[in-house]
């Protein structure tokens, strides 16, 4: 689970499509498809549920990973509908919940990887104390809601910074502007879990994408 992982996020993708386009970019090598879940109050958009994350556990080959992200107020509502939902992990943002603790105990009782999320505004001292309860630490590299932003190059520095505290074997994931410009220095900076949405799944081709991100990720 620690090696280098570029995830398809699905919010690019055309939900006209959305089998066929998942299933092209799995044929090409990825593992991890990200399913970001937003509500309208943490972020602006409303996105999509666990009725999305159901049809994808059902079409999909059992060893695909869902990394659900859970851009939503009091998260705790609404992990375990995630959970029956057939996610195999759910990372949640320290910023929408006053018990972040007791969200990823609950995650992980439903035998789903926790991770935890801040905004690239956070301090990183959310991470360091909850090390530990935690499976996966998710940092945005743009400010959450939409896809498409650009990438913000300072967020490398708390990449860097939260890899030295975590040690090497830790899963740390970035998630925003992630293409074949950004992803080699991600890789460079500690991160190894990429998350690419429009740079996938905007192209006339999803799975050359992904694999141009990939070899562009390719480090070490």
């Amino acid at each position: 689970m620690t090696q280098v992982r570029v995830a398809p996020s699905i919010l690019a993708a055309d939900f006209a499509r959305l089998g066929e386009q998942v299933h092209a970019v799995l044929d090409a090598g990825a593992h991890v498809i990200h399913v970001d879940v937003m509500d309208g109050h943490f972020v602006p958009p409303i996105t999509l549920g666990p009725l999305i994350v159901s049809s994808l556990r059902d079409a999909l080959p059992d060893d695909t990973y869902l990394d659900c992200h859970l851009m939503i107020e009091r998260p705790e509502r609404q992990v375990d509908e995630f959970v029956r939902a057939g996610a195999d992990g759910i990372t949640v943002h320290v910023e929408a919940t006053a018990h972040a603790h007791r969200v990823l105990h609950q995650i992980r009782e439903g035998e789903c990887r926790a991770g935890l999320a801040c905004n690239p505004g956070t301090p990183l001292a959310w991470h360091e104390t909850l090390a530990g309860a935690y499976d996966l630490a998710l940092l945005m590299t743009v400010n959450p809601g939409w896809g498409g932003q650009e990438f913000i190059p300072e967020a490398l520095g708390k990449v860097r910074a939260l890899r030295e505290t975590l040690g090497p074997e830790a899963i740390i994931e970035v998630d925003g502007g992630v293409d074949v410009d950004t992803a080699r220095t991600c890789v460079e900076s500690g991160a190894t879990w990429l998350v690419a949405g429009s740079a996938i799944f905007g192209s006339e081709d999803p799975a050359q994408a992904y694999n141009q991100i990939a070899a562009a990720a390719e480090w070490g």
